[in-house]
């Protein structure tokens, strides 16, 4: 059911009686009736959009999934069988029926609940994700247990048509289909992942929706049954006809990777999908189910403008507009990064932008506005995306690989064999690298620093603000061999003085005597406050910007290993940046003489909260790194308040 602008679907006869209110497993879904399961679908989505109004996060996703998501839980039991989710932006329904309903006020806030699913909060969520791609493998691993354990349970995977665009996906398909299996592979095909889905998967599926065999069919088998059943028993054969049109529709890829195939089936039909999931209940071997769904089902503007709501910040209900804190919005790296890609484009045509299925999040989007046919979305294909980068590399373009420091980590491989080894002109926009906030611990951008140090051939910069940002990549787009720039999902300043700036070099922004503060990315506004506190308690602390991971710079390091040196970065410790200071002293004989200490991520996983929560929790605010400074020169220390 949609609703007109900015109102909810009308459900005024169930609105005193919540149903949802009495769903504390998905056992007690098998109590009600299909129209109760109607009713109950449109209360999730309420319970949906109020929540993402006031936390903000996913919402378009979750929301066209609610009908299929009860179908499952109505169907299976889930207390046995296995139900894996795919990427996780579509798991609010499942939490909701799971026993989560009291806490999901608190989704996405630090204590609360995660945003994806996640093994330690629940036994319903059987696999953590949060990378997409992941879920046939995973089903297909836990349904090949049962079997060799002789235990029972059925093993579904549900999965977007935008994760069905990676290769993991078909590696799964064609590994299942070859073992011949019991796999149920449900398809929530909205034709839209984060950004419009790209590439000729996304386009199959969509012939299959508009398949001209499966229109004729369709006209020709009610026109039969008019002429000879009559109207009354054409009727009531309607739904006869929802449950064989999988025979009259093309799914030779996926028979032909030994799946039975059925669909494409009305996502939002429930007693189609709980007829048609029965049924396949009964059924043996690897089956795949497409379902056809709307994004953003139940809420217009989300429906209208799936892109848009697919990611929210809190937002007004009833008009669909976003809260904002007032005045112009101070510029994000994301935007610094796009607009000085622009302005280098427009310089040298050899120049593109490649992304991962993330045009908006990079900023991409904008590049493509000026430039559509020097930008290449892949679709959910990192390592695709590297290696068709050099390619391009190796003809002599420029190529650029937007893509967040999380995801690159798909891609390792292909940084390290397909570029860096031949010695390829790539550059790595790593975006979201650092502390990300609320997205789960899936989605945080520690590691990159560490695993990019390993490789050879590779230059690693961090940039501070917006004006680095820009010069960095110049720098990098005129470099023989790969150059990655990592940045924060966060505003950029602009930290001290935009004249005269060497990105190849360290820069010393604040002269100290009793130790210097040697710091990588935004983290140095907070190194900054951090020694004025100190200062007004007699401390003189020096603050350095070091930019260079890798190759780090010498120069300014002999500048500075006079007095104790605590680097600080957002990265994880082991293989940072920290350790590249240590090892550049330890190969010169000089480890002994230095006093050193280094802050930044433990060597664990950042759980979900803000980003400032995130710092602070780790002590890389300025509080954090005041209290450190001060133990670390023998003070007495007080924790600072949070």
């Amino acid at each position: 059911m949609s609703s007109s602008a900015g109102e909810f679907s009308p459900y005024q006869d169930y609105l005193n009686t919540p149903i949802l209110d009495t769903i504390n497993s998905p056992r007690d879904l098998k109590r009600l009736n299909i129209e109760q399961l109607k009713c109950l679908a449109e209360e999730i989505r309420h319970k949906i959009i109020a929540t993402a109004s006031v936390n903000g996060g996913h919402l378009a996703p979750h929301l066209g999934v609610v009908d299929l998501t009860l179908a499952i839980h109505y169907v299976f039991e889930t207390e046995d069988d296995m139900l894996v989710w795919d990427v996780g932006h579509q798991c609010y329904a499942h939490k909701l029926v799971t026993g989560r309903r009291e806490q999901l006020p608190m989704i996405r806030k630090k204590g609360g609940l995660s945003g994806y699913p996640k093994r330690s909060e629940s036994p319903y969520d059987v696999f953590g994700v949060g990378h997409s791609s992941t879920s046939i493998s995973a089903a297909l691993g836990m349904a090949v247990a049962r079997s060799l354990s002789e235990r029972g349970g059925r093993a579904i995977a549900v999965i977007g048509d935008g994760a069905m665009t990676a290769g993991m996906a078909f590696e799964a398909l064609s590994h299942a289909g070859h073992l011949g299996t019991d796999l149920i592979v449900i398809l929530n095909d909205n034709n839209m992942s984060i950004s419009k889905n790209v590439g000729a998967v996304s386009a199959y599926f969509n012939r299959l929706i508009t398949n001209g065999l499966y229109s004729r069919a369709r006209g020709d088998l009610h026109s039969f049954m008019s002429r000879t059943l009559g109207e009354n028993l054409t009727r009531a054969a309607e739904r006869l006809e929802h449950s064989v049109k999988g025979f009259l529709t093309p799914g030779t890829m996926f028979e032909a990777l030994g799946f039975r195939y059925v669909g494409p089936m009305d996502g939002h039909d429930l007693d189609t999908l709980v007829e048609c999931l029965t049924n396949l209940k009964k059924t043996s071997g690897p089956i795949f189910f497409h379902c056809v769904t709307k994004k953003g089902k139940g809420y217009t503007y989300a429906e209208e403008d799936p892109q848009t709501y697919h990611g929210v910040q809190a937002f007004d209900i009833g008009t669909g507009k976003f809260q904002s804190s007032g005045g112009a919005p101070a510029p994000t790296f994301t935007s610094a990064f796009a607009d000085a890609l622009i302005e280098a484009a427009r310089e040298d045509k050899r120049i593109v932008g490649i992304t991962a299925a993330m045009p908006t999040g990079t900023g991409l989007s904008k590049f493509e506005k000026e430039f559509p046919d020097r930008t290449f979305d892949v679709g959910i294909c990192e390592q695709h995306a590297v290696t068709f980068a050099a390619g391009l590399a190796t003809q002599g373009m420029r190529p650029v690989c937007a893509i967040y420091s999380t995801f690159l980590q798909r891609a390792y491989d292909q940084v390290l064999h397909d570029v860096c080894m031949q010695k390829l002109p790539v550059v790595f926009a790593i975006d979201r690298a650092g502390a990300v906030g609320e997205d789960s611990p899936t989605q945080q951008g520690a590691f990159d620093i560490s695993f990019l140090r390993s490789v050879p051939n590779i230059s690693v910069l961090a940039s501070r603000d917006d004006v680095d940002l820009r010069l960095m990549l110049r720098w990098a787009l005129q470099q023989p061999g790969a150059v990655a720039i990592r940045y924060a999902r966060s505003k950029a300043p602009t930290i001290g003085p935009a004249e005269g700036r060497d990105i190849t070099r360290g820069e010393i922004l604040r002269e100290g005597n009793d130790a210097t503060l040697l710091a990588l990315g935004p983290v140095i506004m907070s190194c900054l406050a951090a020694a004025e506190m100190l200062q007004a308690e007699g401390y003189s602390v020096g603050v350095a910007d070091a930019r260079l991971a890798k190759p780090v710079d010498g120069d300014l390091l002999e500048r500075l290993k006079g007095t104790p040196i605590i680097t600080v970065e957002e990265n994880t410790l082991p293989g940072g940046f920290g350790a590249a200071v240590m090892e550049y002293f330890e190969e010169r004989g000089a480890l002994d003489e230095l006093r050193i200490k280094r802050l930044g991520f433990p060597d664990a996983f950042l759980e979900h909260a803000t980003r400032d929560e995130q710092l602070a929790d780790i002590g890389l605010d300025a509080a954090g790194i005041a209290c450190s400074v001060r133990a670390y020169l023998g003070q007495r220390v007080t924790q600072p308040v949070r």
